[in-house]
């Protein structure tokens, strides 16, 4: 166990953790590709991206698993083991909502109505914007812990953890409005498809929502 731990981690525990952390953002990276074609109705080129999705999630699953059945009691590591599964947790989560979120759509074959095609495609884009910027802010840890958690370092990945929650607040706006405008139309809509839409809405605003996660997780992290 303990060879295989040292493979996999090194000196950190933290390498394999923005590992996992990479391969989640590749995935939920693909949506935007992803809605793309929705929006163009070329289900053949959505088809592709949700597979490539899939493969990524499935990559990013096992990784979890590696990483989950190597890591020791928090008694060898700077950081207690707890948070960082409590970590791990919310980084494969953001791999999982894309896989559903593309499954569903590609499944139904979801048109987004115009009304709201422009905002679609940029609440994704500030879902990414807040996972990639707890991607970032992971990668600032092995260098907190190298310089024992000085001052400096520390502030940087406090701002890059409170620029998270900045995307999460005006992705959070955007999801209201979304909603708005949905429920203006949506006399003018088949009801599943409705209520489908109000669903995918939600998963791109978890994608959010669990890299707010991250940011809180290294927070509690940085405290300690």
């Amino acid at each position: 166990m303990s060879n295989t731990f040292s493979k996999l981690f090194g000196r950190s525990p933290f390498g394999p953790m923005q590992d996992h952390m990479s391969k989640s953002y590749a995935c939920a990276e693909q949506l935007i590709p992803f809605l793309s074609a929705v929006l163009a109705n070329d289900w053949e080129q959505a088809k592709q991206l949700q597979q490539r999705i899939a493969v990524l999630e499935n990559e990013a699953d096992d990784m979890k698993s590696r990483i989950r059945e190597t890591m020791p009691d928090s008694l060898f590591m700077p950081v207690p083991r707890s948070d960082l599964l409590e970590l791990l947790s919310a980084q494969d989560k953001i791999a999982n909502k894309t896989k559903d979120i593309a499954g569903i759509m590609l499944g139904r074959k979801m048109s987004i109505p115009a009304e709201i095609a422009e905002e679609m495609i940029a609440f994704v884009k500030l879902s990414l914007s807040g996972a990639d910027q707890a991607r970032l802010a992971l990668c600032e840890i092995d260098e907190l812990i190298e310089t024992g958690f000085g001052r400096h370092e520390s502030a940087m990945v406090k701002k890059m953890i409170m620029k998270i929650d900045e995307f999460e607040g005006e992705a959070d706006q955007l999801q209201v409005t979304i909603r708005g405008k949905l429920f203006a139309i949506e006399a003018k809509l088949p009801p599943v498809d409705v209520i489908f839409m109000y669903q995918i809405i939600d998963w791109i605003g978890d994608i959010s929502d669990r890299a707010s996660r991250i940011g809180s997780r290294l927070q509690i992290i940085l405290a300690k």
